[in-house]
């Protein structure tokens, strides 16, 4: 089995959340829900996890102080999810495996999940393997463009796609699986070309896909795991679930 690395994105502020911590030391079964993401990549045997920290930096550091495997890679602008993974290129310089590519405020992230990402990497050896699930309300959220056939195009964020795409209910929940080298590739071909004028890394499976490489999309995910933390009800829900699923209540 390759070397295994992740790389978390948790840079952003949690502004919606009416809170001026890092959004991913928002709690969760009062805990921080970062926590609940790194238990996850160490069930699945992630050997180095790169922490993309941002706003306050100081606190997800002070929090996340006794975690093995972790190492901590500064965002000190806010240039988007493409920008959040190139800063950690030259944390990548020397690895040749997976890398796994996730949010740090997902704490309903499924270990199977990931594992049957990494599974699929090691028997294919692909450039790209993004998971993907299907929701009945797709609003807001990337949607997976695919050929006739079925075959993986790219992703298309909403506020960038036409009437016939948002109408697509196949989305993605920013859960990749890279080959290193094919990444770096990618990010190095990053463009603002959006309305946001920001780095998608979104984009990186459409570039990679262009080039010829083999990028595949995989609806493995679970309902839980599309439930986002944006507000207090959403808050809510998620905690609802999380006790329904068995994850214990920190005191």
């Amino acid at each position: 089995m390759a070397e295994r690395l992740a790389i978390i994105l948790a840079a952003g502020k949690g502004t919606r959340m009416k809170s001026e911590l890092p959004k991913v030391l928002c709690r969760t079964l009062n805990r921080p829900m970062i926590h609940f993401v790194l238990d996850a990549l160490e069930k699945v045997g992630v050997d180095r996890v790169l922490v993309v920290v941002g706003h306050r930096a100081d606190l997800v550091r002070e929090e996340l102080a006794g975690r093995n495997n972790v190492e901590f890679v500064d965002q000190t602008e806010q240039l988007g999810t493409g920008h959040a993974v190139k800063v950690c290129v030259p944390s990548l310089a020397d690895f040749n495996g997976p890398v796994l590519i996730v949010t740090g405020d997902s704490p309903l992230i499924q270990t199977s999940s990931i594992e049957r990402l990494f599974q699929e990497y090691d028997r294919e050896r692909p450039a790209c393997i993004l998971g993907t699930l299907k929701k009945d309300d797709p609003f807001g959220l990337g949607r997976i463009v695919r050929t006739d056939e079925g075959e993986f195009l790219g992703i298309v964020e909403e506020k960038d796609a036409t009437d016939e795409q948002r109408r697509i209910n196949e989305v993605n929940m920013s859960t990749y699986v890279f080959d290193c080298r094919e990444l770096l590739m990618a990010l190095e071909q990053l463009r603002t070309e959006n309305n946001q004028r920001e780095y998608y890394i979104t984009d990186c499976p459409g570039i990679l896909k262009s080039l010829g490489k083999q990028v595949a999309a995989l609806p493995v995910l679970k309902p839980c795991e599309a439930l986002s933390i944006n507000t207090f009800d959403d808050l809510a829900a998620v905690e609802a679930e999380m006790r329904k699923l068995g994850y214990l209540c920190e005191s």
